[in-house]
C-alpha cells in the first residue's frame, strides 16, 4: 500500500504537537511525553483542509489519506487521536477521498424507527437529535452546494448555512419545479450565501430573481426536474460536491434516477405511527428487487447513522 499525503493549509504540523524538549519531526525517541491529542475542532479543521486542498504548512501534516492504486481507502494521523478525533476521521475522510476530483452527490435523511421524516402536516423539528443536526452542518461545510426541495423550504424555512462547526457556507439550491414558493422565505432574503432557485424551464424568465436568488429553468422529468440535469448545471458552475438535505421526495427522485453516490439515513429512537415517509420509490415484487448498498454505521448520541455507498 502506497501512502499518499494530502496536505492542507491549517493542519497541525508535528512540531506543534511535540514538547519543547522533542527533536522535531521524525520518529519519537524515548523521553518526554507529547502533549495531549489534538482537540476535535483542530481535527475537524484538518479534515476541511483535506477537502479543500489547501497549501501545505511547515512540518508534517496531522492527517493523511492512504492510497492503494487509484482508490483512497484509509487514513492515518501523525499523532494519536482521542475517540472523537478518530470518529471524525472515520466518518468524514472517506467522503473527502471519494469526492476528490469528481462530481459527487450525497443525500441525507433523518427518520423515526417507523420510517417517517415528518408528521402528516409536515412538522419535522426535530426527528433526530442534536448530534445529527451537527452532522448536517458538517456535511454542509464539506459541500460546494446544499440542495433541498420546495416542501422543505415551505415547512421549515431553513437557513442551510454552517453555524455549528467551522467551515464556509455552501451555495444554496432550492428545487421548486412549479414555482410554489413566494419570495418572503429567509433563504431568498438573508444574503447569507449565494442561492439558486431551480424550476421548470417554461416558468423561468431570463435574468429573473426571487429575492436574492437567481432563477434557472431546467427540463422536467416526470413530476419534478431531471436530477442529472441539475447536477450537470451545478458542476458547470464549479459546484461538484452536492449535499441533498431533503426532503424525502427530493432525495427519492435523485435515488430513483441513479444520481446519488452516497446516501446517509439517521434513525432516531422515535415512533410516530403516521406521517411522511422517508422514501417514495416504484413498487417492487420481491425483496431481491430492493437496494442493499454497502454501508457503515455510526452512533450519533441516541441515533444511528447509516452511511451507504451507492457508487464507487
Amino acid at each position: 500500500m502506497e501512502a499518499v499525503i494530502i496536505l492542507g493549509k491549517g493542519y497541525l504540523s508535528l512540531p506543534e504537537m511535540m514538547t519543547s524538549e522533542s527533536p522535531g519531526p521524525g520518529p519519537m525517541p524515548p523521553g518526554p511525553t507529547p502533549i495531549s491529542p489534538p482537540d476535535p475542532d483542530t481535527v475537524w479543521r484538518a479534515i476541511l483542509d483535506i477537502r479543500r486542498g489547501g497549501s501545505p504548512p511547515a512540518g508534517r501534516p496531522l492527517l493523511a489519506l492512504t492510497q492503494d492504486g487509484d482508490k483512497a481507502t484509509s487514513w492515518r494521523s501523525a499523532y494519536p487521536l482521542d475517540a472523537m478525533g478518530t470518529f471524525l476521521c472515520d466518518l468524514y475522510l472517506p467522503l473527502c477521498a471519494a469526492a476528490a476530483g469528481r462530481s459527487y452527490a450525497a443525500a441525507h435523511l433523518g427518520q423515526s424507527l417507523d420510517g417517517r421524516i415528518a408528521t402528516l402536516c409536515g412538522a419535522s423539528q426535530w426527528v433526530t437529535g442534536p448530534e445529527d443536526i451537527l452532522h448536517n452542518h458538517r456535511m454542509r461545510a464539506l459541500s460546494d452546494a446544499v440542495l433541498v426541495g420546495a416542501g422543505t423550504v415551505r415547512h421549515d424555512d431553513p437557513k442551510l448555512t454552517v453555524r455549528h462547526c467551522a467551515g464556509d457556507n455552501p451555495v444554496r439550491v432550492v428545487v421548486d419545479t412549479n414555482r410554489r414558493l413566494e419570495s418572503g422565505y429567509g433563504i431568498f432574503t438573508d444574503g447569507a450565501a449565494p442561492t439558486l432557485l431551480l424550476c421548470a424551464e417554461e416558468l423561468a424568465r431570463p435574468g429573473e430573481r426571487v429575492g436574492d436568488a437567481e432563477v434557472i429553468g431546467l427540463p422536467r422529468l416526470g413530476p419534478g426536474l431531471d436530477p442529472a440535469k441539475i447536477l450537470t448545471l451545478l458542476a458547470e458552475r464549479g459546484l461538484r460536491f452536492v449535499f441533498i438535505e431533503g426532503g424525502g421526495v427530493t432525495v427519492s427522485r435523485f435515488l430513483q434516477a441513479g444520481c446519488l453516490d452516497r446516501l446517509q439515513v439517521t434513525v432516531a429512537p422515535l415512533i410516530l405511527g403516521s406521517g411522511r415517509p422517508s422514501f417514495t420509490l416504484p413498487e417492487i415484487d420481491t425483496i431481491d428487487g430492493g437496494l442493499r448498498p454497502r454501508s457503515r454505521h455510526f452512533v450519533l448520541g441516541s441515533d444511528i447513522l447509516f452511511d451507504c455507498a451507492l457508487r464507487d
